[in-house]
């Protein structure tokens, strides 16, 4: 048995990737060719739960005003308007989310800037690129 050339002590690997923020947190993203099994973005899909949940509660009755869903959850009235307003999403979208497959310029900062109430113009605007 013949040996070859001598195995390195040292290799070296090059993986290429970015560092993004979902939802607070710093996430790896390997390039597209990269196929890996997609994740539901969990501060995306929570805040999601919350603004249906915060909705059902004031269709119901539950509560009458937003002021006082806000006071009764301990948030800011601001914070559950822009929260709440996730319920205004496209029906494909929301789902997309749920299944972690929106692309990685959806994230939960992102919509909470806000985005156009017309389901159409939300597939424009909110997975294009912000200049």
């Amino acid at each position: 048995m013949t040996r070859g050339a001598p195995i390195p002590k040292t290799m070296t690997l090059h993986v290429p990737f970015r560092i993004v923020k979902r939802g607070g947190r710093k996430e790896m993203q390997l390039p597209t060719e990269a196929s890996l099994p997609r994740q539901a973005d969990n501060a995306l899909v929570k805040a999601l739960a919350r603004a249906f949940r915060w909705k059902r509660m004031l269709d119901s009755g539950e509560f009458t005003t937003i002021a006082e869903l806000a006071e009764r959850e301990g948030i800011a009235v601001s914070y559950l308007t822009r929260v709440l307003r996730l319920t205004l999403l496209a029906p494909d979208i929301v789902e997309a989310i749920l299944d972690g497959k929106q692309g990685p310029e959806v994230t939960l900062a992102r919509l909470m800037d806000g985005f156009p109430e017309e389901w159409a113009r939300q597939h424009l605007d909110t997975f294009s690129e912000r200049g």
